[in-house]
């Protein structure tokens, strides 16, 4: 049995199927006209500001996005508990006077 699809915006469908994309969309019986008819997604590639680095640090980094400070440490585990929470603070520690200098530079 043959069925007709609508497509809707066939020119720019077109172009992409040729263009070597896949095309995502909704596939549903129309309830005016009663025809199946395709609807392709608009789907637009994400854009979003990418992180600032702060400050690197020993074991991780400082960053800054439009809203967050983000904090980032990764510790060995062969150095043993006791020295991983040294070393979390000295991180902690390197992070708050990466942000006290980024501050104190932003309004000189």
């Amino acid at each position: 049995m043959k069925k007709l699809i609508f497509i809707l915006n066939a020119i720019e469908l077109y172009k992409l199927l040729l263009s070597g994309k896949y095309v995502q969309g909704v596939l549903y019986m129309d309830q005016n006209t009663g025809r199946i008819t395709f609807k392709a997604y608009n789907r637009q590639p994400r854009s979003r500001e990418k992180d600032v680095l702060v400050k690197k640090l020993p074991w991780g980094w400082v960053k800054e996005s439009v809203e967050r400070i983000k904090v980032f440490g990764s510790f060995p585990k062969d150095v043993g508990t006791a020295q991983v929470m040294g070393l979390l603070e000295d991180n902690t520690r390197d992070a708050k006077n990466a942000l006290i200098d980024r501050e104190l530079i932003e309004f000189v």
